[in-house]
């Protein structure tokens, strides 16, 4: 697996956050209160994953599996089986770590949070997303709905995702995320299991000696990061 993958992860990693269940209103509106309302209530949660990135122009597919963890306020927990990696957020700082190329990358997780503010306890989702569409099951042998969904603000790296929600469990069972360049990063969740009571300390990661850390910086007109040896 590339770099490329493992970094637009991030991006899908923050909308698993709304895998919680919920019950549909008539309306948009009564939607997007249930599914605050419901998010509200849910302390943590854990899920096994699979994950597939479709890039548009090249018709890739690359995939990954493992078990997620969410805590409120920004905490979570990636431990890939498919590829060797863990990404970790304790709501201040966010590690993607490679162990099989010695490496962790380091980036404030302010950002991630100012963007996607609901998914870790710190936002709206009625004041941030707008609803695109909602496509409801015609038949009784349907079991899925579809919530089609965009960031009011514009973001760099998403222009728009979509919850397949199971209608009689009213878990969301799959998220696709949207880049600008239509490129696709669909994640699914099996076994997904709420307020399992998960320690804040689970959260944190301990670099192991001689990995090479490389901080990630904001944007700028020098760009870059930095990489130095611990």
């Amino acid at each position: 697996m590339g770099r490329d993958f493992r970094l637009k992860g991030f991006v899908f990693i923050m909308l698993g956050l709304v895998c919680v269940p919920f019950v549909f209103g008539e309306t948009t509106p009564a939607v997007l209160t249930e599914i605050q309302n419901q998010y509200e209530k849910t302390a943590d949660m854990e899920a096994n994953f699979v994950q597939e990135y479709i890039g548009k122009v090249m018709q890739q597919s690359q995939k990954g599996e493992g078990k997620v963890f969410f805590k409120k306020k920004g905490m979570m927990r990636w431990d890939y089986r498919i590829p060797n990696q863990k990404l970790i957020s304790d709501g201040r700082t966010l590690w993607l770590y490679l162990p099989e190329e010695n490496q962790v990358f380091i980036s404030p997780a302010e950002k991630m949070i100012k963007e996607f503010g609901f998914l870790v306890g710190e936002g709206d989702l009625r004041r941030d997303f707008k609803v695109l569409n909602i496509h409801t099951p015609s038949s009784q042998k349907e079991e899925t709905i579809v919530i089609e969904m965009t960031p009011k603000e514009p973001q760099p790296v998403v222009s728009k995702f979509s919850l397949t929600v199971n209608k009689k469990t009213y878990f969301v069972t799959q998220v696709d995320v949207f880049d600008p360049l239509g490129n696709v990063t669909r994640t699914r969740f099996m076994d997904i299991k709420t307020n399992v009571n998960l320690p804040g300390s689970f959260f944190q990661f301990r670099i192991p000696p001689g990995t090479e850390i490389i901080r990630m910086k904001e944007s700028s007109a020098s760009g870059g990061s930095e990489s130095q040896k611990k």
